[in-house]
């Protein structure tokens, strides 16, 4: 079976075919519900895989999708059996599943607050489509909720989906008149359209909401809601009014463009409510005056004592979050301890930081991976953790020795990859029911695979290396590790926790290990909050970095992780390859090695001022430093065989402040930028891209993102913001002002790289780039050349720093390096101007 390379999967179709169910009524409902379609078992994999196999996609965007029908063929699958169409129809709990199919939501798995097996939080059913139609007596627009689906397209337009069935994702969509046909990706999937007569609506089942604590000043509160534009046209001029027990707030709000939605923040005075309890907020949505839509949120009120949550706004991209904090039962003499638990898949941190008692010797802070599913404690999860670990050292002032971290499940995974990427933040970690890896723990989403002789996945696998804390246990060396298991757990069995116990064994020479007698994967609240473990934190501090002469540490990304007390890895010879420092301070001199290190970092504070030291690196001659002040910094390049000191570089160079991997520009409050400069066809799709983006944040990170048309971006107005560019040079006006230094320019059937140049209507690239007078934000570039490839481009996560290939893909959908346009890797150097210093 041919393959060809589909780099960025999915987008927007040409014409799609047939019906499985049809409205036949003429009338205007209020809502509908679809009890009846076609599902096929086409194959498709979105799970862990660094390249996604999509055949009904290819099929689609290739204009070869054949009109479903009953037990019509769609292909055959990868042993040649046929593929057939086969009819659904609604169960009690208005399903579209198919009779006898075990393929379906398997239910979430059981946490703090969280029942095992609950539809809502599970993960649905994959593998195959479900086509549905809907026949419109006119041209209007509706609201879609579609339960269990990973995405639709909706008359060929692509939409996120509800893959954990959730139930908040509400999607304005634009009906045509008669037949209008929905390609849903997932089986098992409930799907209904309600329709509205108001351009605007409020949402409130999907709040981010502090609480109120009883004895504060509460005047200035912020949470968050969803409001739905369901016009064709940009709302502004939005105000929120907020009223809670008499005490009223009046906030702007952002423009929300057409046929979309955004989580927006308001501010409410919660100083009027005494009493304990849910306090019920009232919210009136208005524009210049006009009341367009009411709705209320309940807020909890609690006692100074209890567990309680606290919003803040996220510098990632400014939308609204949250952290739960079980506080100290009473108050110390001095500083007390911090303990950060990281949650499970499908918990709350509400649930979370309310499944500890108080300790009387320090606060407890559950941050919120972004969502109960969120990242797995990984890329965005991990900055919300970082972010969160900020505002609770600056709300707690804890003493710096005592900070601890712990977590359960996907929580346990989170425990393990935070405390090898940072090892000098906390003084000992304790996973519960843990899995230390997403490349071996099979659920869901499938196994992460090891290794590929594709080219492309090679280099997405190698941007993940840091999540294989198999290969970054020697940073565990300065913690202490108490690892807590049930010894019956089904969901991540027990042989996780062995494996780590084997291999820490050979090297950690501080752990703990513990098996909880016929523990499933929760068994009450001591699946956490267990006693031992909290006395093995008391027995642990942090040393100051002045007691540690000896570092041994492990990055695969400066970007993510860069250093080790006094050290650093600034810059890597191979990007995203493991770079190592084993170094020795003694007296006055540092020795050691480093493996895949092309830029050190020292800090000298220990040596004092005008000291000679001596920096012997990797066996070769050693160098002579003499520090300049009692907080000398010094930074040292190798140059083939050969270290030499050189000055501090340039932040216009790699570095951990800007790394380059592709998820570098989805930070710093990003904006959304869509072209408006191509034809109809390329600016529908830069729009749609841009939308579709957005959905998808709102939906896994609880994100809000700024989308603006290329003419309305302006360096001053956006300083220092990442940008996600979605077009190329000719279709989008923002281009020559983000990238005219750039190496990579791409152009309508042209792509160049350097010296290197290729033409045609079929090629695509992503890639990112440091912006032009900011020292910190990136411009990631979507881009395609072709009408033919702008249809095919879709977001994939973990891209390094640039990629090209063919727009098309084969009829698998998957792909295949055979086909690459060029090598898939460019050198750091050349990227971003990495020259010796």
């Amino acid at each position: 079976m041919l393959q060809r390379y589909f780099p960025l999967l999915l987008g927007l179709s040409g014409t799609i075919y047939s019906q499985a169910q049809v409205r036949p009524s003429n009338t205007s409902p209020t809502a509908y519900t679809f009890t009846q379609g076609l599902v096929a078992l086409t194959g498709s994999r979105y799970g862990r895989e660094a390249i996604y196999t999509d055949p009904l996609a290819y099929q689609l965007y290739t204009n070869a999708l054949k009109k479903p029908a009953e037990g019509a063929v769609f292909g055959t699958d990868e042993q040649g059996r046929e593929i057939r169409w086969v009819p659904v129809t609604a169960d009690s709990l208005k399903r579209l599943r198919l009779r006898g199919n075990v393929r379906g939501n398997g239910g979430a798995p059981a946490g703090p607050g969280v029942v095992a097996g609950s539809l809502r939080g599970g993960i649905g059913g994959g593998g195959g489509y479900t086509y549905l139609t809907y026949d419109s007596p006119r041209e209007q627009v509706a609201l879609l909720n579609i339960r269990g689906n990973s995405n639709v397209y909706v008359n060929g337009e692509l939409h996120m989906g509800d893959a954990y069935s959730m139930g908040y994702l509400h999607i304005p969509v634009r009906l045509k008149k008669g037949l209008n046909e929905l390609y849903v990706r997932g089986v098992s999937v409930s799907a209904n359209l309600s329709f509205p007569n108001q351009p605007a609506l409020l949402r409130t089942d999907d709040p981010t909401l502090p609480s109120i604590r009883t004895g504060e000043a509460n005047t200035t509160l912020q949470g968050a809601v969803v409001v739905l534009n369901t016009s064709t046209k940009p709302l502004t001029g939005l105000q929120l009014n907020s009223r809670l027990a008499g005490r009223q707030q009046t906030t702007p709000l952002p423009a929300i463009p057409a046929l979309s939605s955004r989580k927006v923040t308001f501010t409410f005075d919660g100083s009027g409510v005494s009493n304990t309890g849910p306090q019920a907020c009232e919210l009136t949505l208005t524009q210049n005056g006009k009341t367009l839509d009411q709705g209320s949120v309940s807020v909890e009120s609690v006692a100074p004592d209890k567990s309680y949550s606290r919003t803040f706004v996220s510098q990632i991209d400014g939308s609204l979050q949250y952290y739960a904090v079980t506080p100290q039962s009473s108050p110390g003499n001095g500083p007390s301890a911090l303990f950060l638990s990281v949650h499970g898949a499908g918990v709350e941190a509400s649930g979370q930081a309310r499944a500890y008692k108080a300790k009387d010797w320090g606060n407890l802070v559950a941050a919120t991976n972004r969502r109960p599913r969120g990242f797995n404690w990984e890329d965005w999860g991990r900055l919300d953790a970082l972010e969160v670990l900020a505002l609770a050292k600056n709300q707690f002032k804890p003493d710096p020795q005592h900070v601890y971290l712990t977590g359960h499940s996907m929580g346990g995974h989170g425990t393990w990859f935070l405390g090898a990427t940072y090892p000098d933040k906390w003084a000992a970690i304790a996973p519960c029911a843990g899995y230390p890896t997403l490349k071996e723990y099979g659920s869901a989403d499938g196994v992460i695979p090891d290794s590929s002789s594709n080219p492309l996945e090679q280099m997405l696998l190698r941007s993940g290396n840091q999540s294989d804390v198999l290969k970054l246990t020697s940073n565990y060396k300065p913690l202490g590790v108490y690892v807590f298991h049930g010894d019956a757990d089904r969901t991540v069995p027990v042989t996780y926790a062995r494996q780590m116990r084997k291999l820490l064994g050979e090297s950690q020479p501080d752990m703990s290990y513990y098996e909880y007698p016929g523990g499933s994967h929760w068994f009450g609240d001591h699946s956490v909050d267990w006693k031992p473990l909290f006395d093995f934190f008391k027995w642990h501090t942090i040393l100051p970095d002045s007691a540690v002469n000896t570092i041994d540490f492990t990055t695969a990304n400066p970007g993510i992780s860069s250093s080790f007390r006094w050290a650093a890895i600034e810059q890597q010879e191979r990007p995203l390859v493991y770079s190592r420092m084993q170094l020795k301070r003694d007296g006055k001199a540092i020795t050691g090695t480093t493996t895949n290190v092309a830029l050190l970092k020292l800090a000298l504070d220990e040596f004092g001022p005008n000291a000679p030291v001596s920096i012997t690196l990797d066996g070769q001659p050693a160098l002579t430093h003499t520090t300049g002040s009692a907080h000398d910094t010094l930074y040292v390049r190798r140059d083939g065989n050969r270290w030499r000191p050189v000055q501090r570089p340039a932040l216009t160079q790699k570095g951990p402040h800007r790394n380059g991997t592709f998820k570098d520009a989805f930070t710093n409050r990003m904006v959304f930028v869509y072209g408006t400069r191509g034809t109809k066809d390329e600016n529908d799709w830069t729009w749609q891209k841009a939308r579709f983006d957005a959905e998808t944040w709102y939906y896994r990170g609880n994100g809000a993102v700024d989308i603006i048309a290329d003419t309305e971006y302006s360096p001053a107005k956006y300083a220092n913001r990442g940008v996600v560019l979605f077009g190329n040079a000719t279709t989008n006006a923002a281009w020559k002002t983000l990238l005219a230094d750039c190496p990579i320019q791409l152009e309508r059937n042209q792509v160049r790289a350097g010296d290197q140049q290729w033409q045609g209507d079929d090629l695509a690239a992503y890639f990112v780039w440091p912006i032009n007078g900011s020292a910190t934000a990136s411009v990631a570039v979507v881009g395609g050349i072709g009408q033919p490839v702008f249809c095919r481009c879709q977001w994939i996560s973990g891209f390094h720093d640039f990629r090209a290939g063919h727009g098309s893909y084969g009829q698998s959908g998957c792909a295949d390096g055979r086909v690459l346009r060029q090598q898939l890797e460019t050198d750091a150097r050349q990227l971003h101007r990495q020259q010796p210093a």
